[in-house]
């Protein structure tokens, strides 16, 4: 319970942050600002921590306590013996002037200087390769912070100012890493379409990530794919889930866009990935195969990859190994067999697969006809599973997702219709916990139930001539009750027998009615003789 509550002071201060920029540029800009200084106070805090425990063998009282430890150690004769074994821990070395609590105090004392900091970000990037370019987005120049130098570095100084308030010497890697995944999720929220490029929903995710390590949670060394990891929250997600310790897992992961890129690179840091557990690309995932070195094939590949994207489509790519094997490419205006084709290639011959895409796959024809139908007659796939509309900030569309193996005995395709779990929510349909435990069961039963899922057999897909559209296999038809013909007309009877005494008694009434105007009883008289018929 005290966890949750150091969380949500946590999120409620970091996001306090956001308030502070919400007026000057919409969420999609400003989210770069607040998770890139929030991971520039992390990588300082966790410095000066270390630097205490080194020189101390004890945790800081305060992060002041650890700077004027700092200060005094780099006057004495063992200063670079540190400053070395910092380096080696720390991969970075920070100054105690461009510590994150000297910019605090400066920013209370109004002497910040947005030069000081910029200078702390170029340091960074220059101490080690994993943070080269980290803060480039970060441009404490920008007008959009305010008109003039003053103001911009005022804007810089309260965020720093609101920022400090966030207990991270008290708070452990888990806290501060699901708050950085709930600022995450909030500027998904807010920036709607484009929150697709760099968030996949959490029960998405959930599901996604609990279908893949089904059979996988105690392998030692689990290695994880992710060929279009926006944020990196889904190849994070396999912690949760995994039954061995977490430190033994292997992250991989590519991502085109070069801000989301740096975005999962820090939330690798703030989950506390050891480097060398981490290696994650910059680049494309189809026009250029990643990764091609020792490590090639993976227990788990995880994908949410854009839907129905363009691509080159080049009749090159008909020798790449990742499509040569089935004679037609994806076709230059939906991507979504190349991308699966790319993830199923690095998949180990044990492993799971679990992509998430448009409803197309499933039965469009011509070349992605031919793919599916040559996947089919592998075994390759092993499980379709219909998921809610409105489901994704970027589309409203319904997605599938489709589960693959590379080797296995048996050609069968379990079919799961989980289109009605979901609440509605104001902007997007959510599925609770509930919802993805459903699924997960009807996924790991894997066996026919009436109107929830359906277990095909190769011969039922051959009839279906490969088309998987799940309402070929599951009915979830909700017949309409009979109706009772002799109670409806009972009904009518009672309605006109009530009708026909409330006309009685206005009857009764109005000829109670008197006037002296002559016409008016004319008219009164009238309506009388109409009612009596």
């Amino acid at each position: 319970m005290a966890e949750q509550e150091n969380s949500k002071d946590l999120i409620s201060v970091l996001w306090s942050g956001a308030d502070i920029l919400r007026s000057k540029m919409d969420a999609n800009e400003y989210k770069n600002y607040l998770l890139g200084i929030v991971f520039y106070k992390y990588l300082s805090d966790s410095f000066l921590i270390k630097v205490y425990d080194l020189i101390n063998d004890e945790k800081p009282e305060t992060l002041k306590d650890a700077l004027e430890a700092y200060k005094q150690e780099l006057n004495g004769e063992y200063a670079q013996d540190l400053i070395d074994e910092l380096k080696q821990e720390c991969h970075y070395v920070i100054e105690p002037e461009l510590t994150y609590t000297c910019f605090a105090e400066a920013a209370r004392n109004n002497a910040f200087s947005r030069e000081e900091l910029q200078k702390a970000f170029n340091n960074i990037e220059q101490s080690d390769e994993l943070f080269v370019d980290l803060f480039s987005d970060i441009d404490l120049y920008s007008s959009r912070l305010g008109t003039g130098d003053q103001k911009q570095s005022n804007t810089i100084a309260e965020l720093i100012k609101t920022i400090d308030q966030a207990d991270l010497l008290n708070s452990d890697a888990e806290i501060l890493g699901n708050a950085y995944e709930f600022l995450i999720g909030q500027f998904a929220s807010e920036t709607g379409k484009k929150a697709g490029e760099f968030y996949t929903p959490q029960a998405v995710s959930k599901i996604l990530t609990r279908i893949a390590i089904t059979g996988q949670e105690n392998i030692k060394g689990l290695s994880i794919y992710d060929p279009c990891m926006g944020s990196g929250s889904l190849l994070l997600n396999a912690r949760k889930y995994y039954k061995e310790d977490p430190n033994y897992i292997k992250y991989y992961g590519q991502e085109l866009n070069t801000s989301t890129f740096n975005l999962a690179r820090m939330n690798m840091f703030l989950h506390e990935v050891a480097p060398e557990n981490q290696k994650l690309h910059h680049g494309d995932t189809l026009d250029g195969d990643w990764p091609t070195g020792e490590e090639t094939d993976f227990n788990m590949v995880l994908m949410n990859p854009p839907y129905s994207a363009k691509w080159s489509a080049a009749a090159g790519f008909l020798q790449d190994e990742r499509f040569s094997d089935y004679g037609v490419l994806a076709p230059k205006s939906k991507a979504d067999y190349a991308f699966l084709l790319h993830g199923l290639y690095h998949l180990k011959s044990n492993g799971t697969m679990a992509i998430v895409l448009p409803h197309g796959v499933l039965f469009r024809g011509a070349a992605e006809g031919k793919i599916r139908e040559k996947l089919l007659r592998a075994g390759n796939i092993y499980a379709v599973i219909g998921l809610p509309a409105n489901l994704f900030y970027n589309t409203s569309i319904p997605t599938c997702i489709v589960v693959l193996k590379k080797h296995r005995d048996g050609r069968d395709v379990l079919f799961i219709d989980a289109s009605k779990k979901f609440e509605k929510g104001k902007k997007q349909n959510e599925m609770t916990d509930e919802h993805i435990d459903a699924v997960l069961d009807l996924y790991i039963r894997r066996e026919t139930v009436e109107k929830e899922s359906y277990l095909a057999s190769f011969e039922d897909i051959e009839k279906n001539d490969f088309n998987l559209n799940i309402p070929r296999y599951v009915d979830n038809f909700e017949k309409e009750e009979d109706v009772d013909i002799n109670a409806v007309l009972d009904d009518m009877k009672k309605t006109d027998d009530e009708i026909a005494k409330v006309e009685s008694e206005l009857l009764v009434q109005l000829k109670e009615l008197t006037s002296s105007d002559e016409s008016i009883m004319v008219s009164l008289n009238r309506y009388i003789e109409m009612i009596e018929g």
